[in-house]
């Protein structure tokens, strides 16, 4: 098994450079629309944005009001950057003065009944996306759902896995590469990059998490095991907190803690998540499924379906026409991973930046060459309580995690993971670049500064300058909507736009005038294709 540094050294060459460049990313940025108050906004999806459910690169989540913004997969950074911004010019200047909210926390929520649910029109599929949001509604209330943040999907360049499967350089300790097809070897290369990951993922709510602090009216009856202080404009933050997205105040279920769904390999992976899937529960079962007529959930197991797993990361493939997660994965293996842990970046008009986009790259590639043992009971033990000290305490001076069972001080482990991602941004900038270190450099000054952090900018702005929450994040709002209202759009991109909303209606209407079951056949029809991982056998691709 070779170390980090040695794959590095055997990928040196203007080859192994060259395929490591080969990153392809894409992004999605979730924001909500509020009005000219900061109020969510009521009103449907816009019309001249498309149909929500066939739209590529303008949809919703949750929420009418929660819109999320898809770029195409790109390999340059500045085209995939410019891309979604353009998306969100587009989108601001058909709002009708609406704005985005900039930040992953919601504020000046009212009644949480007004909060909309999105809408997908009357196909089956349709009513299926919306009875999905519905049952969320029900198992964690409305308030969770419209927490906003921006998902990075990753992959690697053929080349790269090539050269990797032809060299035998294997992530994890217990696989023979020569004993697999190059499908698999991939497959269980990127589930080593996800153990990787998840052991790491403290890093990026530290130097990107940006929701220390929010609006009083976002608390309701959340019960929460932490205790806010407060400004006097009527804040709430933790001193040290970097995320409280991530806490259990956000985007958690602690009906999925008892999953144990494993990241050993692909087929114990798809196992897992298939329990899940037909595994009842009974504080759901409470809610009931279809009651007096009208269905409340999709059904009462502890994931309705795959989606509604929560986590940091998910191995990812395309999928086809009618076809699950789980399904393609089964098919062809992990065609890409999509990291889950980014807060919207406040800072940024688009919710995030290329100098995040670098790191992520430095980041990724660093858990896909390192070893990666496979993950125990202990294991996930400490990955949980490490993830959460950073996020409720992260800048906390002398915080200390656990690595592998021992104690050691938060900056000191950085220290050791920039120092090996240095070499990668040197090796990936070349002679001639400078973009990859220059980030690196940007960041590494949060690591003895945790003022530098998102986090710490954020509680800059709030509690040393004595700005209310709501209020400094509506200037933001207004001052990017400003910047995107101007921002220079070609006839040619307005036009490319307006073409692409019209032929995802004419999609939607095509979709909803087909000949289909009636709603309750094509539920009991599709709960019936779920994927069986005991018939995976290996993509042999």
């Amino acid at each position: 098994m070779k170390s980090f540094n040695e794959i590095v050294d055997q990928l040196g060459d203007s080859e192994g450079r060259k395929a490591l460049l080969g990153m392809l990313r894409g992004i999605e940025r979730e924001a909500l629309r509020i009005d000219d108050k900061g109020q969510l906004a009521q009103d449907l999806h816009p019309h001249v944005l498309g149909s929500a459910l066939t739209h590529s690169r303008i949809t919703t989540d949750y929420s009418e009001a929660l819109l999320e913004f898809i770029t195409p997969v790109n390999n340059n950074i500045d085209t995939l950057l410019e891309g979604l911004t353009q998306t969100h010019a587009y989108t601001v200047r058909n709002l009708n003065g609406q704005k985005l909210w900039p930040v992953s926390m919601p504020c000046y929520v009212g009644d949480v009944n007004h909060i909309p649910l999105a809408q997908y029109g009357t196909s089956n599929t349709g009513l299926m996306k919306t009875l999905y949001r519905k049952g969320l509604t029900h198992r964690y209330g409305a308030l969770m759902q419209i927490i906003s943040g921006v998902h990075f999907n990753f992959s690697v360049s053929a080349e790269l896995w090539q050269r990797l499967f032809d060299s035998k350089l294997s992530n994890n300790p217990q696989m023979r590469s020569d004993s697999l097809s190059r499908c698999e070897f991939i497959s269980e290369s990127y589930f080593g990059l996800i153990r990787n990951y998840r052991r790491l993922v403290w890093v990026l709510p530290y130097l990107f998490g940006s929701s220390p602090a929010l609006c009083s009216s976002f608390v309701k009856d959340q019960t929460i095991d932490f205790e806010f202080e407060k400004t006097g404009k009527g804040t709430l933050y933790l001193p040290y907190a970097t995320s409280l997205r991530m806490s259990d105040l956000g985007y958690t279920n602690k009906e999925q803690d008892t999953l144990n769904i494993s990241y050993n390999s692909l087929p114990e992976y798809l196992a897992g998540v298939q329990a899940a899937i037909k595994m009842p529960s009974k504080q759901f079962e409470k809610i009931g499924v279809k009651v007096d007529g009208e269905y409340r959930q999709l059904n009462n197991n502890i994931l309705q379906i795959e989606n509604e797993f929560y986590s940091p990361i998910r191995a990812k493939r395309v999928t086809k026409a009618g076809e699950k997660p789980s399904q393609a994965l089964m098919r062809a293996g992990v065609e890409y991973i999509e990291v889950r842990a980014l807060d919207v970046n406040p800072f940024s008009p688009v919710g995030i930046d290329a100098t995040q986009v670098r790191f992520l790259d430095l980041f990724l590639l660093y858990c896909l060459l390192s070893p990666s043992a496979l993950t125990d009971e202990l294991g996930e033990k400490e990955i949980a309580a490490n993830l959460k000290a950073v996020v409720l305490e992260g800048r906390k001076p002398g915080l200390m995690l656990t690595q592998n069972g021992n104690d050691i001080s938060l900056q000191l482990w950085l220290k050791q993971i920039f120092a090996d991602l240095s070499r990668l941004a040197i090796l990936l900038d070349g002679e001639h670049e400078h973009g990859y270190q220059n980030a690196l450099n940007h960041w590494a000054a949060a690591i003895d500064d945790p003022s530098l952090t998102l986090s710490g900018r954020v509680l800059n702005e709030i509690i040393t300058k004595g700005v209310d929450h709501g209020v400094w994040v509506s200037q933001l709002a207004n001052n990017y909507h400003e910047f995107l209202t101007t921002y220079p759009l070609s006839p040619e991109t307005e036009q490319q736009y307006k073409d692409e909303a019209e032929l995802s209606l004419n999609k939607q209407h095509q979709i909803e005038m087909e000949s289909m079951p009636n709603f309750d056949v094509f539920l009991q029809e599709y709960f019936k294709e779920v994927a069986s991982p005991e018939l995976y056998s290996g993509c042999k691709a």
